[in-house]
């Protein structure tokens, strides 16, 4: 988040969201037969976007200094294909600092082996969207995962798999990603809930951002 104006502001994010969703459209795709492939591309296409997209949640310093996100190699083990089970309704109301309140309707749950079961969200009000964050035993710890959690799904900002050859929602957590407030404080973002988080490590997708450990 920077100082541009308003409209230049809201310009340069939808922008931002526009190359989001090519890029998952692109990931989708080559994702059928190559999913390290796809995993490399999303990698590419993401640095790109961080170094020298004007909407980029790097601050000037960090920018300055980037090199790369750290992310982990892919791993073929974390990336699953599950049903969604019917859950009991359940709203989540988020309070940012800069968007209010933001809320969530659970609209079921998925299975993911060795690590638990976890809850898949609905963004309430216009526009609507899957959202599925996850917080892991690493988190907030050297060498880990971002303290807050990170986003598997997002698909009102784009960040969608899509599903596989016979319906079922893909969930690949070699796409991890952290939440813009990783990287700076101005950002608000909702985080991972007691319902979103699992009670082992998950060594895949993006790493803690350097002095972010914590929440």
């Amino acid at each position: 988040m920077h100082d541009a104006t308003p409209l230049a502001a809201a310009l340069e994010v939808a922008d931002w969201r526009r190359r989001v969703a090519e890029t998952y459209a692109q990931v989708r795709t080559l994702a059928r037969d190559d999913p390290a492939g796809a995993h490399a591309v999303w990698v590419q296409q993401r640095d790109e976007l961080f170094c020298d997209h004007p909407a980029s949640p790097l601050t000037p310093d960090a920018r300055a200094d980037f090199a790369g996100l750290d992310v982990a190699p892919y791993d073929p083990a974390y990336r699953f294909e599950v049903a969604v089970e019917p859950a009991a309704e359940q709203r989540l109301e988020v309070a940012t600092g800069t968007d209010g309140v933001v809320g969530y309707a659970r609209v079921g749950t998925v299975d993911l082996p060795g690590l638990g079961r976890v809850t898949l969200w609905s963004l309430r009000g216009y526009g609507g969207g899957l959202f599925l964050p996850l917080k892991d035993a690493s988190a907030g710890r050297d060498g880990g995962t971002y303290g807050g959690g990170r986003y598997v799904l997002d698909t009102i900002k784009g960040a969608d798999l899509g599903c596989d050859r016979v319906g079922r929602l893909v969930v690949d957590l070699n796409f991890a990603y952290n939440p813009s407030c990783a990287y700076d404080h101005r950002w608000a973002c909702p985080l991972a809930t007691r319902s979103n988080t699992v009670d082992v490590a998950v060594p895949v997708g993006e790493r803690v951002p350097p002095t972010t450990a914590a929440a």
